[in-house]
């Protein structure tokens, strides 16, 4: 592969040499040692490819050795893993601990880890890795790809929230007659409060209320559709051009008058002003703890959760390099799935209007993939280290 290279570096020293031209020679030496530097790493990297399997098969062994040094040596403090493994077990609900049901099942031994997991990259988890209160200082290195899922589905959720409010608006427009819009009212019992408000009333209407209202099209439902789906890549986009930042949190307060923005543009309703869209997208992707970001969240979760509970069923088995190369090369996969295969959305948790297309299935695969792979990875160095298993019995088989 370096051939061309070769021939290059020998015609510039034989003619260095037959001329006795000294600066050919010095660029026949430097091109001498660049291809004896590059052959080097040729050499290393399939040095690298050849053992990938068996570095890969024997991380669970390594990272056991490295950590049974650190508690060894004191540096290491395992009490606080094990409350929280503990906490698990009798928080998770009876669906995961009972052998009968299907989640139980699918997790196996790991249910009450997995759903501990779980709850670790929810938004609303009040938890800063490593934080021995929340998350066990045994997750010191997946610290970056929890952050990382932590990101994602908050993304994913105040995207959520974004179309949720976008789809009340669009419920607004449906009314024939005009309303005041009481942002500060809860989602379910809106409606009834346009009615009752100040300028709306059982006998306002368009000429008497002061607002103008909505103008309508012949209320095509595939026209509805394709400005959802046109609304949603566009908010999309607006996320993806947002600049870096640590926090999820941080990159939703800027972006939300832009998201407001367009929002505003997609739907008919003109008795809204922007100013009062923004104070009230602001209000929701800000506060994790409100009504309408839990229920998106808690939403979700329960997805995430049923999604995870099929990777793992499928992984579990599988040996060090079989779960590399599922987990990493087979993400792709997950955005192609047919729409048959996605589960349907609860209408319990949904707002009215529920039945509309699935958003972000890809997404909630990938995530529910990667932490299928951190968290098996996980339990494997610790499950019998610290969660299930005699740190005695286990520092004297890993040390032999």
């Amino acid at each position: 592969m370096r051939d061309e290279w070769v021939d290059e570096m020998y015609n510039e020293l034989s003619s260095g040499n037959r001329n006795n031209d000294m600066p050919e020679l010095v660029k026949g030496m430097r091109t001498l040692l660049n291809v004896l530097e590059a052959m080097k790493l040729d050499v290393a990297n399939h040095q690298i490819r050849c053992l990938r399997p068996v570095l890969i098969e024997d991380t669970v062994h390594f990272e056991q050795r490295f950590f049974l040094k650190k508690i060894q040596g004191g540096k290491l403090d395992l009490e606080m893993a094990r409350r929280w493994y503990q906490n698990a077990k009798h928080e998770a609900p009876m669906e995961y601990l009972d052998p009968r049901h299907p989640y139980a099942q699918a997790f196996g031994e790991t249910a009450a880890f997995f759903y501990a997991a779980a709850k670790l990259i929810l938004p609303s988890t009040p938890v800063e890795v490593p934080n021995a209160n929340v998350c066990p200082n045994t997750f010191v290195f997946d610290e970056e790809r929890l952050l990382k899922l932590r990101s994602d589905l908050h993304d994913t959720i105040c995207l959520e929230v974004c179309m949720r409010q976008f789809e009340e608006l669009e419920r607004m427009a449906d009314f024939d007659f005009s309303i005041n819009f009481n942002f500060n009212a809860p989602m379910s019992s809106r409606p009834s409060s346009f009615v009752g408000s100040d300028n709306g009333s059982l006998h306002s209407s368009p000429r008497n209320s002061g607002y103008l209202g909505a103008q309508h099209s012949a209320g095509d439902k595939a026209d509805a559709a394709s400005r959802s789906r046109e609304l949603y890549n566009s908010l999309v986009a607006l996320l993806q051009t947002a600049p870096p930042v640590s926090r999820a949190s941080q990159r939703w307060q800027g972006l939300s008058p832009s998201m407001a923005l367009q929002i505003l543009r997609y739907v008919n309703a003109p008795q809204i002003t922007l100013s009062d869209l923004e104070e009230e997208l602001s209000r929701k992707l800000s506060h994790v703890d409100g009504d309408a970001f839990q229920d998106v969240e808690a939403y979700f979760h329960r997805r995430l959760l049923k999604e995870l509970a099929k990777r793992v069923k499928d992984l579990k088995n599988l040996s060090g390099v079989g779960l590399f190369e599922v987990a990493t090369g087979g993400r792709a996969q997950g955005s192609a799935r047919p729409a048959g295969a996605f589960p349907v959305r609860e209408q319990h948790l949904d707002v009215p209007g529920a039945g509309r297309e699935p958003r972000d299935e890809g997404g909630l695969d990938d995530m529910a993939t990667r932490l299928a792979h951190l968290g098996l990875l996980h339990w494997r160095v610790w499950g019998d280290l610290v969660y299930n298993g005699d740190l005695e019995v286990e520092m004297t088989t890993c040390a032999a």
